[in-house]
């Protein structure tokens, strides 16, 4: 059986596709990311997915990740994993956001639980563009920007004690320059470097870090990304938080 892409086999094999069952089925590998995320950071979500097992992250104690019941917002949506994985953890409401038009899945677009905000640029948001109520999570999966400088818009459409759980992508915020080839950041130092300067900029707003972890999945091009968990007034990052998140996940 062969379960990677790279795997050799005879010209002559028959090839025959066999469905996980274990597959959640998200609508996007992106899922599978805020999933993980999720399960490190939330004992609700892990107990309602039926995988109560420790996740080997220790996030701020006394701290509990809620999605069950809350208005949340996903910035830059794309297709939807993260909105399904909201969805799916009992969100009450979720407002898809992204820059481009078209692309988040039908089966999203046409559930009355999700606002789809196209052709919005999420470093413009408003509280009046999102109809005016704060929210009271924000997930984000965004690209070729710093994370730095979409924060503000996130933090005035957040509410007083909003979670914030964003992916951090050093491959965008480390400069082209610090790229190596295929543009993968390749140093653990650097990645390490990546999420401490988005959990800096977030401490000037007023965010605090309650956990960090390592995406399960790499990102297209093979980039290890992160994702911090930030609430206001919770407590500064802890360095060893991130050395422990990159010396355990993807290398």
């Amino acid at each position: 059986m062969a379960t990677k892409p790279a795997t050799q086999v005879e010209k002559s094999a028959a090839v025959v596709v066999i469905e996980d069952a274990g597959d959640p089925g998200y609508v996007s590998r992106g899922g599978h990311k805020l999933a993980g995320a999720l399960h490190a950071f939330s004992e609700e979500y892990r107990q309602g997915a039926g995988a109560g097992q420790d996740p080997g992250v220790r996030p701020v104690p006394g701290a509990e990740l809620k999605v069950a019941g809350r208005l949340a917002l996903d910035a830059g949506a794309s297709t939807g994993g993260f909105t399904d994985v909201l969805l799916r953890a009992g969100a009450a409401r979720v407002l898809a956001v992204d820059v481009g038009y078209g692309q988040l899945a039908w089966s999203l677009r046409s559930d009355e639980r999700v606002s789809v905000h196209d052709r919005t640029n999420v470093r413009e948001l408003t509280l009046e563009r999102i109809g005016g109520k704060p929210v009271d999570l924000v997930v984000g999966d965004l690209s070729f920007i710093p994370l730095g400088l979409v924060l503000p818009a996130l933090v005035r459409c957040a509410a007083p004690g909003a979670d914030l759980v964003l992916m951090v992508k050093p491959q965008f915020e480390v400069g082209k320059e610090r790229l190596g080839s295929g543009g993968v950041v390749r140093s653990a130092e650097l990645r390490a470097e990546a999420v401490r300067t988005v959990a800096g900029r977030a401490a000037e707003l007023g965010l605090g870090v309650l956990g960090v972890t390592a995406s399960p999945l790499p990102g297209p091009s093979g980039n290890v990304e992160y994702f911090l968990w930030m609430r206001a007034g919770a407590p500064a990052l802890d360095p060893a938080d991130v050395d422990r998140a990159v010396a355990e996940g993807p290398s």
